[in-house]
């Protein structure tokens, strides 16, 4: 689904199943050992909610609850830049073995 088809822009299972994972054991030690703090989940809960209003009833409320969390999501995301400048073609010597530039062992 998409967001031209007037539901929500992602399966509401979606919002569940992001909401299980961020709050596994696994992610929130990531989280924890990454940033210093415990991840916040919340949201994640509260756009299925959201999500399953707007689908089961239409409400404009959570429809308009639901965009702005993805809009908010997308905004964030444009925040973070590549570590490495991407390529537009690939090196010149990538057909050659890596070890093409090191004298063999001897």
């Amino acid at each position: 689904r998409h967001v031209g088809s007037g539901g929500p822009p992602r399966v509401c299972d979606d919002y569940w199943s992001e909401f299980r994972h961020c709050r596994s054991v696994r992610n929130r030690f990531h989280h924890f050992y990454t940033f210093g703090t415990s991840p916040s989940c919340q949201q994640w809960k509260e756009d299925f909610n959201s999500c399953r209003a707007w689908e089961k009833s239409r409400s404009p409320e959570a429809k308009e609850s639901l965009q702005k969390s993805e809009r908010g999501r997308v905004a964030e995301q444009r925040n973070f830049t590549p570590v490495w400048e991407l390529r537009q073609h690939p090196p010149r010597d990538w057909h050659l073995p890596l070890d093409h530039g090191n004298p063999p062992d001897s």
